[in-house]
């Protein structure tokens, strides 16, 4: 087999979007053509934003954290400068709408791949820091949903432009993946508007001292509710009012965290604050569902980034730590755990890529199927590429050696930051759970069958493992109809299997593409990766195993 080719983050994140998903065709579609070289071009100049701004601190930022004193969160003390070259930069506006209403946003209405693109680069540069961009790039997509055109006009033009936040609050202390425990009151102040009373944790990027302004979207209940999560609804409330008092909102304090953290994870309290009601009432669980789905696929991302920060640092010390006199690149195991990590790396981004311009297609060209395959693919990138960003920074600290246990090496700190995305904004269990109860059963598995069908063809080890994984969806379609229980028995293997089946889908493809440059690294995820996929497998016909401890 011929030596893996070495491409950078930024080279393969041009060749997926060019080359692979097809963003230039579909750009064109859609009257607002984009050229490979224009794609190119864009992801160069964030790249170059990422290296020479975002990367240079991210030890430091680290070593800093995010401090708390009396009310008031300090980050990194570069943060604020750095998040005012994002500002000057206009990348928060590059994904959002123009106008909406007919009101001027200040959006540049480019492609969401293009977006989670950059969102690559950026968090494999520092991934506390790029974590406030990604949650306000959630809470832009909500509000283009879901504001009246008031609050689209007052809220949208700052929070594009960078200038504002936002901040999405959905956990209190009894309140995880269960929201509908949730205790937060909003009580109608009879002008319109609503007092929010209650507490909510591990707020991302909840107080900071980056953004002049920050706007909370806020799940609470309304006198009238009723129970469960179907007694729900949003609000949206800054910390600053229009005439420029502090809104009833403070951060009671911050987590101390095992990773990311110069990202101050917060204890907000929210006491008779002003908001306003956003969307219909009692429907606010799926109003902030659209803010927890562009999260969730964002979190997928991040996953893949933390796999590429990984990766670059262990190949950087493979190539000069010599020993048995000659690189330990150089030696099989070594040189299997990077083509490990380079596999999988380029197996998530591409999925995500995947899943990006299928939302793509559906919001430019109206395609109701891109639709069902954007919501099939959100929850297996989210879980399968997170897990693969934790295995990743493992190998990485694997690949250094004792070197891989010292802070300074930098192995160390990707894997403490790269933990927690298999937990937040729905844990990976959750995510297989909503696969299979609702993404996998809304259509009885139409959109699942069509995707396995469309993989099919590109090679023969490929197209086994796809009839394998269609014998899979089946049984998991059948333990459904029997019950909940039963197919949640499976589900986490089951996601994972459509993880390993699809990365080689994704692989396969760009082999086709470019044989010369991935088709080395396509027959080894094929050969070596691949048959993980009838592990999980096995692993679903045997989901009574799971039943039998419930029933001890």
């Amino acid at each position: 087999m011929t030596a893996v080719a070495t491409t950078t983050a930024a080279e393969d994140l041009a060749f997926g979007l060019t080359r692979v998903v097809g963003l230039p065709a579909l750009t064109e579609a859609a009257g607002a053509p984009l050229s490979a070289e224009d794609i190119a071009a864009i992801v160069a100049e964030a790249d170059r934003f990422a290296r020479e701004k975002v990367a240079p601190g991210w030890q430091e930022a680290d070593r800093h954290g995010a401090v708390y004193e009396n009310g008031v969160v300090r980050t990194p003390s570069h943060y604020p400068g750095l998040y005012r070259d994002w500002i000057e930069g206009g990348w928060q506006s590059l994904a959002a709408p123009a106008e909406l209403h007919g009101v001027a946003l200040g959006g540049q209405g480019l492609p969401g791949a293009l977006w989670n693109a950059v969102q690559e680069l950026v968090l494999a540069a520092d991934a506390s820091f790029a974590l406030g961009p990604l949650l306000t790039a959630g809470a832009i997509d909500l509000l283009c949903h879901h504001a009246t055109p008031a609050q689209a006009a007052a809220w949208l033009p700052p929070m594009i432009a960078a200038r504002w936040s936002g901040a999405m609050c959905l956990t209190e202390p009894q309140a995880g993946s269960d929201l509908g425990a949730l205790r937060t009151r909003a009580v109608p102040r009879g002008d319109g508007t609503y007092a929010v009373t209650g507490q909510k944790i591990f707020i991302t990027w909840g107080e900071q001292d980056c953004s002049e302004n920050t706007l909370y979207l806020i799940l609470a209940r309304l006198p009238d509710a009723p129970p469960g999560s179907r007694g729900i609804s949003l609000f949206g409330a800054p910390k600053f009012l229009p005439d420029g008092r502090r809104n009833g909102i403070r951060c009671g304090g911050i987590e101390r965290k095992m990773g990311i953290h110069a990202s101050p994870t917060c204890v907000m309290l929210f006491e008779e604050a002003e908001a306003e009601l956003v969307g219909q009432p009692h429907r606010g669980l799926p109003a902030m569902f659209a803010m927890m789905n562009n999260a969730r696929l964002a979190v997928g991302v991040q996953g893949v980034a933390h796999g590429a920060r990984a990766l670059a640092l262990a190949e950087a010390y493979a190539a000069q730590r010599v020993q048995f006199g000659t690189p330990i690149a150089r030696l099989p195991d070594v040189a299997r755990m990077l083509a490990e990590m380079r596999a999988t790396t380029l197996a998530g981004r591409l999925l995500a890529l995947e899943a990006s311009a299928a939302g793509d297609r559906a919001r430019l060209l109206g395609d109701a199927g891109a639709e069902a395959r954007l919501a099939l693919l959100t929850p297996i990138v989210k879980a399968w590429c997170t897990e693969r960003g934790v295995e990743n920074a493992s190998l990485g600290i694997q690949v250094h050696g004792g070197m891989g246990f010292v802070e300074e090496a930098g192995a160390a700190q990707v894997l403490r930051d790269a933990r927690i995305a298999p937990i937040y904004e729905g844990t990976n269990g959750i995510q297989a759970i909503d696969l299979v109860s609702r993404k996998l059963a809304r259509d009885e598995g139409a959109a699942m069958r069509a995707l396995i069908a469309e993989a099919r063809g590109l090679d023969a080890r490929l197209d086994a493992a796809l009839e394998g994984f269609a014998r899979a969806t089946e049984a998991v379609l059948a333990a459904q109809a029997r019950s909940a229980d039963e197919a949640q028995a499976s589900a986490a293997a089951y996601l994972d299997a459509a993880g390993w089946v699809f990365g080689g889908w994704m692989l396969a493809r760009a082999r086709a593409a470019d044989a010369a440059r991935y088709g080395a690294l396509a027959e080894f995820y094929l050969r070596r990766l691949l048959p993980r996929a009838a592990a999980r497998g096995a692993e679903i016909e045997e989901g009574g195993a799971v039943l039998a401890l419930l029933a001890g």
